[in-house]
């Protein structure tokens, strides 16, 4: 006889299962490309078409691999293993910037309990909402002492023990770290959180992008969607568009 939950733990298997093979894909992807840009990348004629290719897809995994650890916080990676969720998150964090897992997940709780007020740490209670202001505000939440050592300990490391070039460092590591913190805030954060003329529809006081999914998983790993995200959050990235409701977006 087949058990009422059976359909149940097959999702759950299944979740862990993609989960943990698109995850696997990010990280991979990420150190490859770090790697060959960072220590293997040699300048040339070709450096104009190829170094901003590059720079693009190191920047698009960044954004991945903090996707990925956001997932971990929310126990949706590999659902029902807080343990795991918690290793890897923290692994993809400290390969960001040297990010401190349990810090990060206590403010995106609050984030979540708090949203789009002046006790969400994500958000720019100061009007009009400026961008460039909103942004400064997220950077300095999130960026201080800790990172900079971290970069300044890596930067260290990989030019006296391993002879990477100032110049690949600034270009393949640097500059997409800092470009994928600004495609975050924008896409995950600036635009779902922005106060508008039209109200929000709901307490969360978010709103979703109208983009296709190649689109959105190209801009931010759809959490564009973010209406549906707050919604549901135990919902994993790539299932996001499953769930997401242009109708109730509040856009």
């Amino acid at each position: 006889m087949v058990k009422e939950n059976d359909p149940e733990k097959r999702e759950l298997r299944r979740q862990r299962v993609v989960g943990a093979v698109l995850g696997a894909l990010i990280l991979v992807g990420w150190l490859s490309v770090h790697i060959y840009g960072v220590f293997f990348f040699n300048w040339g004629p070709y450096s104009a078409f190829v170094v901003p290719a590059l720079v693009a897809l190191s920047c698009w995994l960044y954004v991945g691999m903090f996707i990925l650890a956001h997932d971990c916080m929310h126990g949706s990676l590999v659902p029902g293993r807080p343990d795991v969720n918690r290793r890897i998150g923290q692994l993809c964090l400290t390969l960001y910037a040297g990010f401190d897992f349990d810090t990060l997940r206590e403010k995106h709780r609050r984030h979540h309990r708090y949203a789009g007020t002046e006790a969400d740490p994500d958000f720019d209670a100061l009007p009009p909402h400026g961008f460039l202001h909103w942004y400064y505000s997220f950077f300095s939440e999130y960026f201080g002492l800790r990172q900079l050592a971290y970069m300044a300990t890596l930067v260290v490391v990989y030019v006296v023990l391993f002879g990477a070039s100032i110049s690949n460092i600034v270009v393949f590591l640097a500059l997409p770290a800092i470009l994928s913190s600004l495609q975050l805030f924008t896409f995950g954060t600036y635009l779902p959180h922005r106060p508008s003329n039209q109200d929000f529809v709901d307490e969360h006081r978010t709103r979703s992008s109208d983009y296709s999914p190649l689109m959105s998983l190209l801009t931010c790993f759809h959490f564009g969607y973010h209406h549906a995200h707050h919604l549901h959050p135990a919902v994993p990235w790539w299932r996001l568009p499953e769930i997401h409701e242009p109708a109730r977006s509040g856009a």
